[in-house]
């Protein structure tokens, strides 16, 4: 289960590339592309592992305490595919 309080990385399985509309993401271990709809949540995945926990890590994005559900809810998305784990 996510837990935005842990720390998490994302996946030594996945490749992001980063694109004008947030980034592809690329699972190798399920061959199963995937997208980042914004360049915030990109960044918040890319640094995930500099930062303390979740929380912290969409904090640094500098995404606005009002928007911050939506994108816990999207990094739990990310995390029941296998994109960012638990370190």
């Amino acid at each position: 289960m996510f837990d935005p309080g842990r720390p998490y990385r994302c996946s030594p399985q996945v490749a992001l590339r980063p694109e004008p509309f947030g980034a592809l993401v690329y699972h190798f271990g399920t061959r199963q592309l995937s997208f980042l709809k914004t360049t915030e949540l990109f960044h918040v995945v890319r640094t995930l592992e500099q930062h303390e926990d979740v929380h912290a890590a969409v904090a640094g994005a500098g995404v606005p305490p009002g928007r911050r559900e939506t994108y816990l809810r999207a990094l739990a998305g990310l995390a029941g595919a296998g994109t960012i784990e638990p370190r």
